[in-house]
């Protein structure tokens, strides 16, 4: 990966190039915002680290900029200063800074800031992967049309309400915020079943149904395979949970474990309500598409026995925004 150093002081610059230069990385220069950004025009930069006080465009200017060209925003952007005081953080993050580095610079400190960046970068490279394979399991199935952007708004509307309901389900993680990445992987298995099967227009035989519903286990261990490489991502569990899970039932009457209550994970409880939602009331070829009235009608009388009666109660309280979302991502 290569580096990008911005500073307008000479020491400063040359300090961290020796560090970086000594443990192997490679490494560019540049002494203001303009010039950072005819290098980045001109390599493929992964890292930036830059000062907070530079001529012509500081980095907070520069980072504003990066983060709002769309070609340049995955860039892991490093911040070295010696401001500490809280606003000036807030302003930092709130720019999209993702890290800090005190001054005076503390040489293990910045390789550690470095060796995080890298990780990172390689956990986004797997997450934009991960959902190319979850938009690949959908286009196998012409039939879906917007499905994957209205589950994740769907679930991100219903992970908000429980959140408000009950903060204690929020207290570690952005629940919404998690939902919205995750959810579109519940079905990332469909890339493993036959097209004979996924796309077949009639009824299912007893073999075809189980091989179907073995969609739910391929999602789990593809998406478990990736989650051994990077155990702290919180997010790849939450997704296997969801694509293992998202077919149980409130009452373990459900696929493929029958699972029961709790015991199934939350995110997969809500997932399971907006995917269910969402095939109501969107047509396919084998069925027109029904009224939010109807959709809302099964949903709850399976409270307690299909879904988590405390969802059901979370999505009665916003049945509207579930009416925006799908007249606003209504399939072609």
């Amino acid at each position: 990966m290569k580096i990008l150093v911005v500073d307008d002081d000479d020491i400063v610059i040359g300090i961290i190039e020796s560090i970086l230069v000594h443990h192997g990385h490679e490494v560019m220069l540049a002494s203001n915002g303009e010039e950072a950004l005819k290098v980045i025009r001109e390599n493929q930069i992964s890292i930036i680290i830059l000062d907070w006080n530079m001529p012509i465009m500081n980095g907070i200017e520069l980072t504003r900029y990066l983060r709002s060209a769309s070609d340049l925003n995955f860039i892991y952007i490093i911040m070295v200063t010696s401001r500490n005081a809280r606003e000036d953080l807030l302003e930092g993050l709130s720019a999209g800074v993702n890290d800090f580095v005190n001054k005076p610079i503390e040489p293990m400190e910045l390789l550690l800031r470095i060796k995080n960046a890298e990780q990172m970068l390689k956990l986004e490279t797997t997450s934009l992967a991960l959902f190319s394979l979850a938009k690949l399991a959908e286009s196998k199935d012409t039939d879906t049309g917007n499905h994957l952007e209205r589950i994740r708004l769907y679930s991100k509307a219903l992970g908000e309400e429980i959140c408000r309901l009950k903060p204690e389900h929020c207290v570690k993680i952005s629940m919404p915020e998690m939902l919205f990445q995750t959810s579109p992987l519940h079905d990332i298995g469909k890339v493993g079943i036959p097209d004979m099967v996924l796309l077949k227009p009639g009824s299912l035989s007893d073999q075809e149904w189980m091989l179907m519903k073995s969609h739910a286990d391929i999602g789990a261990k593809t998406l478990n395979e990736v989650l051994e490489k990077f155990p702290n991502a919180e997010y790849l569990r939450i997704a296997r949970d969801i694509a293992w899970c998202h077919h149980e039932r409130w009452d373990g009457s459900g696929y493929p474990r029958s699972l029961k209550g709790e015991d199934i994970p939350i995110e997969a409880r809500i997932v399971s309500l907006a995917d269910v939602y969402d095939a109501v009331t969107m047509k396919r070829v084998y069925k027109n598409a029904l009224p939010h009235e109807i959709a809302r009608g099964i949903i709850v009388e399976g409270s307690g026995t299909h879904f988590d009666p405390f969802i059901v109660q979370a999505f009665i309280n916003i049945e509207q925004k579930f009416i925006e979302i799908q007249k606003s991502y209504i399939d072609n």
